[in-house]
């Protein structure tokens, strides 16, 4: 007995949408969890990670939330997020094991008590709400908004070679920012969502300047400028960085997306950075699982 489950690759922060506003991407991981009568609690297959892994906590999390032993398992992965990117792996993770839990427990929990637990579990909800749901999400405490995307908007990701932890990425945020950085950031998040909506470009340009965590984070990435200036300069609406990085992320209209793309990668190499990109959309699929 077992249960397979997909979850999109996310995008989140989004420049000025920092801690609330995500993406899901069209590709993702595949994770499937085959229930054994005994032996050790999980062993993993298809890719080197330790048995303690985000996944199986997850599943293990529901088990122990619901009062029920923890069954043993063989956790097959097929990783198609890069880990460490900016990219939501460890969203795609915690999904995947919630999700699977619950379908092997008979599905009894409403969904956003789940969704509760795998936010708390990631620490914040940009990631989970849209690998789980799909499509763009805004969310605000308990509430979620699905927000529109226009289909001539497309994310253009360059992806290093290096990685950035978000342990990183957080420690060289500042407690607290000048209220007027606050309130540029307030104006920027409605012309982003606006622009998302209508794929108007000077909302989106606008749109995509950040001052809460962008500023600070530049600094870890190498060759940030470069990449940035290269994108612009190929068309790009504005270039951010995709979750707490190093992968950063543009947008762009259909005719200049794969240029950018060009661009963005051979920036970095010209820095000694080797980086892969590559044009994607947003998914309205979120979360799929099958038994």
């Amino acid at each position: 007995m077992g249960v397979e489950v997909w979850v999109p690759a996310t995008t989140a922060n989004l420049g000025p949408g920092f801690d609330c506003l995500g993406a899901a991407l069209d590709f993702g991981n595949r994770f499937r969890f085959a229930l054994r009568g005994a032996g050790e609690p999980v062993e993993v297959v298809g890719a080197d990670l330790p048995a303690d892994n985000l996944a199986y906590r997850a599943f293990a999390l529901v088990y122990e939330r619901l009062g029920q032993p923890v069954p043993p398992v063989t956790l097959t992965l097929e990783l198609e997020v890069p880990l460490a990117r900016g990219l939501g792996s460890s969203a795609t993770a915690i999904v995947a094991g919630v999700l699977a839990a619950h379908r092997l427990l008979g599905e009894p929990l409403p969904e956003t008590e789940l969704l509760n637990w795998a936010v708390a579990l990631e620490g914040h909800p940009d990631n989970v709400v849209p690998a789980w749901r799909g499509g763009c999400c805004l969310v605000c405490g308990v509430h979620v908004c699905s927000i529109p995307w226009h289909p001539d908007i497309l994310p253009v990701l360059a992806i290093p070679e290096f990685t950035l932890s978000t342990a990183a990425a957080r420690a060289v945020l500042p407690e607290q920012v000048p209220y007027h950085d606050a309130v540029t950031n307030l104006g920027a998040l409605g012309c982003l969502l606006q622009g998302l909506k209508r794929g108007d470009p000077a909302l989106l340009r606008q749109g995509l300047q950040d001052r809460l965590h962008q500023p600070y984070r530049r600094r870890l990435i190498p060759g940030y400028d470069q990449v940035e200036q290269a994108a612009l300069a190929a068309g790009a609406y504005g270039v951010v960085i995709s979750g707490a990085g190093p992968t950063l992320l543009a947008l762009a209209a259909p005719a200049q997306a794969t240029a950018v793309a060009t661009a963005m990668a051979q920036a970095w190499q010209e820095v000694g950075v080797q980086a892969t990109a590559r044009v994607t959309r947003v998914s309205d699929k979120g979360a799929q699982v099958k038994s």
